[in-house]
């Protein structure tokens, strides 16, 4: 452990360099817009196991300790619908295929959270479309798993969507405090809902907050959770081009606009925030490009900008490790990634 600390205080030391070289620059360049290019993209670093390819992937997380990495893809699709596949993936540090599970339970993978207990979080996306009687009884619903795969917790009704204290519609994603409150991020914009509901650690509902909107505290497609050192709550409000900021009951602190469409969001033990986003076009969010945006939890100077070399990649998923590697997962371009610092 003191190794561990060791490296991450160092990682600090070199993003707080990176913070006084870009705003030595500052007259010169932006790095909201402005691609760094101290990363190679190691995109052969996941070792898939036999006969398996990775699908479109939002889920995707590092344990608290930081000993292995979980992937919840679309069963090496788009969906899970007909298939027989294990959705939910554990890789070592190394990039080795531990273990598998969670077959012919999902529609639609979307989030994935690990909480400090190591129990996996996932969320289904997607219910029963009146077509495919194969997606009958399953979809917007939350699960909660142990590390080998026992399935603890069960949230929302099966193939229901509503907007009830017991249901949900599309649900996105899901983040577990440290006292165990559970929050979801419930909705993925059309028809469905636009809120963020929080439960006990037992799953007894609390309360929900927002609506459908784009004002202070409303959503348009709530996509991604995390929370800070001091308990704020950091929500990916994509379809209104910004990150909302609230206290744990719900009340609004702020909103920033610098990190383009955030689909995922990512908060290390040093506070460092990194947003993906996904969907920027000059159309929806002129200026900005997709890529994966990094600044401090503490003022949301963006620091560093590492731009999506592909057009249709659609990265969703990230996380940052202890040595400073940055991973992301695709929707669209079905891919893992690893960007190792130069």
């Amino acid at each position: 452990m003191t190794r561990v600390f060791t490296i991450q205080c160092s990682w600090s030391l070199v993003l707080a360099l990176l913070v006084l070289s870009s705003a030595l620059q500052a007259q010169v360049d932006d790095a909201r817009f402005s691609p760094s290019d101290a990363y190679t993209i190691n995109q052969e670093f996941f070792k898939m196991p036999p006969d398996r390819t990775i699908g479109s992937t939002a889920g995707f997380a590092i344990s608290p300790d930081g000993s292995s990495i979980w992937v919840f893809d679309r069963c090496g699709a788009n969906d899970c619908v007909g298939s027989n596949l294990d959705p939910i993936m554990q890789f070592d540090m190394e990039g080795k295929h531990l273990i598998s599970f969670g077959a012919n339970m999902f529609i639609r993978p979307h989030g994935l959270h690990v909480d400090r207990e190591g129990n996996v979080w996932v969320t289904d996306g997607e219910g029963p479309d009146g077509r495919d009687p194969r997606r009958e009884g399953k979809g917007h619903q939350v699960f909660k798993f142990s590390p080998t795969g026992e399935q603890l917790l069960e949230l929302g009704k099966p193939g229901i969507a509503g907007d009830g204290p017991d249901e949900f519609n599309q649900p996105s994603a899901v983040y577990v405090g440290p006292n165990g409150d559970i929050f979801i991020g419930d909705g993925h914009g059309g028809q469905t809902n636009a809120r963020i509901m929080k439960f006990d650690a037992r799953g007894n509902f609390i309360k929900t907050w927002g609506e459908r909107g784009s004002g202070p505290g409303q959503f348009a497609v709530p996509h991604a959770l995390a929370m800070d050192s001091s308990g704020r709550l950091f929500v990916g409000d994509r379809g209104n081009n910004r990150v909302q900021i609230f206290n744990e009951e719900g009340n609004f602190i702020a909103e920033w606009r610098q990190f383009g469409r955030p689909s995922g969001i990512y908060i290390d033990h040093n506070d460092i925030l990194y947003v993906t986003d996904s969907s920027s076009t000059p159309r929806n969010n002129p200026g900005y490009d997709e890529g994966i945006r990094i600044a401090s939890v503490h003022d949301g100077k963006v620091i560093t900008f590492i731009d999506d070399p592909d057009a249709d990649g659609t990265q969703e998923g990230v996380f940052a490790d202890a040595y400073g590697n940055i991973y992301g997962s695709l929707t669209g371009g079905m891919a893992l990634r690893k960007y190792e610092p130069h």
